[in-house]
């Protein structure tokens, strides 16, 4: 009887995937620096690594052009190949290590001040009781930085505010909110319950300063309904914001969630805008590059769920806007 014979694998270069996951991230991204922040890594150890790959396969595996890096031609053959050999790498590991039986693992979340206020706290607490193995990573910037952190895949999820009636594909609609006029204790423009958008016009304001979503849509409407919107102040800061608003008798223009607690406290006033409506939607986006994948589906499910409860409690509607 003859006997069996082991496989003879003849593994060098393609001995450390790590390497290769380096090669893959920037050729995706086009950049080091971009590629190194993903990794959360650093620039030179990437540099590093790839002199070493290109030194072991006696071959430059990318050009370096003004705006960065690009794969060369040997670098475009190999990336798909690498990108299969990763993916079953990954798919391997995660079979070993049985995520399947549970979700762990740190999952990143980008959010704006003024919707982590009311959902941060309870998402961190569901998490805690019902998945305790995922730890909560979670940033706070502009609408331009949430979304240039899901860019670079730096964050696996981001919350954030849509003002026109479509979403983009990748997108999910979680809420439709109303805007509120918000004024100063005892201001009779934000006497409410509603106030019409015209009454807007000529108010001294503190409102986030350009480019933003919100000044974008707001100038828009006042465009279309010939009045003008000139801030007083221009800030950024949601606390600073409402701070003003109460103690300098300025206005803004929140949603109401931004401002529940004070408003019940009688700190401040909330009318909702009508005629039009100025309305946004709370949208939610994953990325497809990063983050253990059932810890982020667990951390997204949840998320909906909390977004579900407040609806139902009034803080806001759910659905899409019409």
């Amino acid at each position: 009887m003859q006997a069996p014979k082991a496989t003879d694998f003849k593994i060098e270069i393609a001995a450390d995937l790590q390497k290769w996951r380096a090669f893959v991230a920037i050729g995706e991204l086009g950049s080091l620096t971009r590629a190194a922040l993903f990794l959360d890594s650093n620039q030179s150890l990437l540099s590093r690594q790839l002199n070493a790959l290109e030194r072991e396969c006696g071959a430059r595996l990318f050009n370096r052009t003004g705006r960065g890096v690009e794969l060369s031609e040997v670098g475009q053959r190999l990336f798909p190949r690498v990108k299969a050999l990763l993916s079953d790498a990954e798919q391997l590991e995660q079979e070993i290590r049985g995520e399947a039986r549970e979700p762990a693992g740190r999952v990143t979340v980008g959010f704006l001040p003024s919707i982590a206020q009311p959902l941060v706290g309870r998402l961190f607490s569901e998490m805690r009781s019902r998945h305790p193995a995922v730890s909560l990573k979670v940033l706070e910037g502009s609408s331009g930085q949430v979304e240039e952190w899901l860019a670079d895949a730096r964050i696996d999820i981001a919350i954030l505010y849509r003002y026109g009636p479509t979403l983009a594909d990748a997108e999910q609609s979680l809420a439709v909110v109303d805007s509120y006029l918000i004024g100063p204790p005892g201001d009779r423009h934000a006497a409410g319950p509603d106030v019409p958008f015209t009454a807007l016009d000529g108010l001294p304001f503190i409102l986030p300063s350009a480019p933003n979503g919100l000044r974008t849509a707001l100038d828009a409407v006042a465009r279309q309904h010939h009045i003008t919107l000139v801030p007083a102040i221009e800030a950024d800061s949601l606390p600073l914001q409402k701070s003003l608003v109460a103690n300098e008798r300025l206005y803004t223009v929140l949603p109401l969630h931004a401002v529940w607690s004070e408003v019940a406290d009688g700190r401040l006033r909330a009318a909702r805008i009508v005629d039009p409506p100025f309305q946004r939607t709370v949208a939610m986006a994953c990325s497809k590059s990063k983050g253990p994948a059932r810890a982020v589906t667990a951390v997204a499910s949840q998320i909906v769920a909390i977004v579900d409860d407040m609806a139902r409690a009034g803080m806001w509607q759910p659905g899409t806007l019409p």
